[in-house]
Order: C-alpha cells, then structure tokens, then sequence
C-alpha cells in the first residue's frame, strides 16, 4: 500500500494556498473603471512598452480614425476594461480545464486498455484510477466556472451576453446551441457519463480483485470500456466546441474535437509516466520495468506526432484558403501570441521529436520526465493560446493570475491523486493479464 508522505501533503497544500491567495489578488487587482484602465496603460507606457504600450500605440491610431477622437478613445478603453476584467477569470479558466483534460485523457486511456485487452498495461490500473480521481472535484469546478460564464455572470463567452448577440446576426444563427440553458445541460450530461464511467470502472477493478473464482467483473469491465468510448468520442467532440471553440462563436474547425483530444491524450498518458517514474523512485511498483517505461514514451512519442499532423492539417487549411471570416483566428495569434504559438510548436513537436525518437532514451527515466515536463507545459500553452485571444485579446501578459491559477489546481490535483493512490493497493492484482504485464519485456 503506498502512504502519502506529510512532505507531499503539505507541498499540496501549500501550493494550494499559494495559489488561493494569488488568485484572489488578481481578481482584486482588476481594475473597475476606465480611468483606472488609462492610469495602467499610462504607467506602462511610462516605464517603456510591453503590451501596456502596444495598447496605447493602437488607441492612438484607433483615435485618429475615428472622427470623434474623445468617443473613439473611450470605446478603447471600455474595450481594455473588459479585456482585464476577464484576465483572472481566463486564467482560472484555463488551468481548470488543462487540468480537469488530464484526468478525462487518463480516462480515456484507462477504458482503451480494457476494450483492446491489453496485456502490457494492467500494472498500470492503480495509477490511472488514482489520476482519474480528481475528474470529480475538477468536474465539479470545471461546473461551475461553466454555469458562472454560460448564464453571463463572467464575460468570458461572448455569445453568452445579449447585448453582443443582439447585433451579431451570425451568432444569432449559432443561438440554437450557443445559449445558457443547452450549454449547462450539456455540460452536465458530459461529466456524468464520465463520472458514472469512472464510478463503476473503479468499483469493478476491486471487486475482480476480490474474487478469486472467475473474471466476472472483468467482463463487466471490458463491456463498460466498450460502450463508454463510444459515449466518450462523441461528447469529448462536442465538450471540445462547447467549452472551447465557442469562445470564437465566428470560427469553427472540423478538426477541433479530435486537436483538443489529441491534446488531452498525451497529456494524461505523460502524467501516468511522471507519477509511475516518481513512484517507482520511493521504492513503489517493483513489477514495473523499463519496458513499461518505453512504451509509455512511444505513446508519449507517437501522440505528439499525431498533435503535430491535426496542428498543421488545421492551420495549413485555413491559411492556404485565406477566407477572411477563418484565417482571422491565426492572424490574431500570430500578430499577439506570437511567443507562446510558435513556442507551443516547439514544446510540443521538435522537442518531443528529437528527444523521445531514439528507443534507448525512452528507457532512461529522466529523458522521460524532461520531455514529459517540456510536453505539459507545451500543451497549457496550447490551452492558453486557444482561450486568451478571444477573452483577453491583445491584453494578455503572464501574471500573478496566471502562475496562481496553475499553482492552485497542480496543488489540488497532487492532493487528490496521491491520496486516491493510498485507497487500494498498488498491484490490481486480481485482472487476469497481471501475470503477463508484471513479465512484460520489449
């Protein structure tokens, strides 16, 4: 049985904490007026530029096309009002949900070992369920933060306030979906059936390690496995342009569902290597070998790739057709993302690609836990990249909302998962592929 070290514990919690406290300040330090906004920007441009200055050098071209330069520049400022006004929101947003897709990747993994049999992968089960244990307080979060913004309580959906809609004619075509009321129901029958799936795939693992008689459970679970990923490739989809896409109501990509899942797949199996690397360093998982290790490095690999080829299928598409309405939603992170877009390729495809290619690294753990650290913060990145554009715009810097947003959900999560790991023991002892996964060798 493994026990959670106070260490750890108070590690968690202090980062939890840390991050409670951060966040708090950035939604205090927002500012509530435009004269507010004009005090910022104006302290910015004194000390020599950065975003504060890019603002201030677009109002002044924005006045001088506008006949009315007081009106104009009022707009201006209401527009930057609003943009960091939604900057401690996005960033609560974003680390949400980049964490609660680790665990829902897991997930996925999890059932896809079950309805392919695999034979390598069950001394693994332990680690998967515990990760999949925080789908319930981040479902839970994931929730609300949705109801707050699809009943406009926060500003982060555009088509979520009336006033927008009222004069946008194409989100008005959209308002058949995009509307409060479908979007909360929607939402809720996404967490449940992952949740129930979670429930029952955790509940018959212990049962089959308590039967000594037959694979009774086993079936059970090979059958839910089943039937839940066909549940899961459609809800993940519309969960990606629900939760996601729609924050650009005018763009859409039918790539979308299978980017996000791809995102969220190498996210979840490259935290399973992270923590089984991590445990077997304590003296945990003996039965765990370097061949274990490898293959979840080749799927880490092998995701990447697969990321790589829906990144550039989608852009490569929409940039060689050049409609307006479609390639606006690259020009804008390009023009004020260029950073963290080109630099999400870098985490994301090159470093993966030269580092995880050779067989021989993938069996060295701490290659593993250096490409697995680098593709974890690439693929934030990527959720950062495809939610501040549309909520923060060209306001965007990397601050205190941001860090404390990350340090309180990478808190929480450590939290759940490690004290999901003391619940059951380590080996699952009663699935009947264990004796071929503990002797697994490649």
């Amino acid at each position: 049985m493994y026990t959670l070290s106070n260490r750890l514990k108070l590690f968690s919690v202090i980062l939890m904490v840390l991050g409670a406290v951060g966040l708090i300040s950035g939604f205090l330090s927002t500012p509530g007026s435009i004269e507010e906004v004009k005090e910022k920007m104006a302290a910015h441009g004194a000390h020599g530029g950065g975003h504060g200055a890019a603002t201030s050098d677009a109002n002044a071209h924005g006045n001088e096309s506008h006949g009315d330069e007081a009106h104009g520049g009022d707009e201006h400022y209401e527009h930057v009002l609003h943009q960091l006004q939604n900057k401690p929101w996005a960033s609560l947003y974003v680390a949400s949900f980049f964490f609660f897709m680790i665990a829902l990747g897991v997930l996925a993994f999890y059932a896809i070992q079950f309805a392919a049999q695999a034979g390598w992968s069950p001394v693994l089960f332990r680690i998967m369920e515990a990760i999949t244990a925080y789908l319930v307080p981040g479902g839970i979060i994931m929730f609300v933060i949705l109801a707050l913004s699809g009943f406009h309580i926060n500003h982060l959906f555009v088509w979520a306030d009336p006033e927008v809609v009222e004069h946008d004619k194409l989100i008005q075509g959209k308002s058949g979906w995009l509307n409060g009321t479908g979007f909360i129901i929607r939402a809720a029958i996404f967490l449940s059936g992952w949740l129930l799936y979670r429930h029952f795939a955790v509940k018959f693992s212990r049962k089959q390690d308590e039967d000594s008689t037959g694979n009774k459970w086993y079936k059970k679970s090979f059958k839910i496995s089943a039937g839940f990923l066909v549940f899961f490739i459609y809800t993940e989809s519309m969960m990606s342009w629900d939760w996601i896409m729609s924050f650009d109501p005018h763009w859409f990509s039918t790539l979308f569902g299978w980017y996000v899942f791809a995102s969220l797949f190498v996210s979840g199996i490259t935290v399973i290597a992270l923590i089984t690397i991590y445990l077997k360093s304590k003296g945990y998982l003996e039965f765990v070998n370097n061949s274990h290790i490898h293959d979840l490095a080749k799927f880490m690999f092998g995701i990447s790739i697969f990321w790589t080829y829906l990144w550039f299928s989608q852009f490569m598409l929409i940039w060689y057709s050049n409609i307006p309405e479609e390639v606006t939603y690259f020009i804008t992170r390009i023009d004020d993302y260029k950073l963290p877009f080109f630099g999400m390729l870098v985490m994301n495809f090159i470093f993966p690609l030269l580092v995880l290619m050779n067989s021989d690294f993938k069996r060295m753990n701490w290659f593993v836990v250096m490409a697995g650290v680098v593709i974890l913060c690439g693929h934030y990145v990527d959720i950062f990249n495809m939610v501040m554009p549309a909520t923060v715009g060209e306001s965007w810097f990397i601050g205190i909302s941001e860090i404390s947003a990350v340090l309180l959900f990478a808190g929480l999560f450590l939290f759940v998962v490690f004290n999901a790991l003391t619940k059951a023991p380590l080996l699952a002892k009663g699935n009947p592929f264990i004796e071929e996964s503990k002797h697994f060798h490649y």
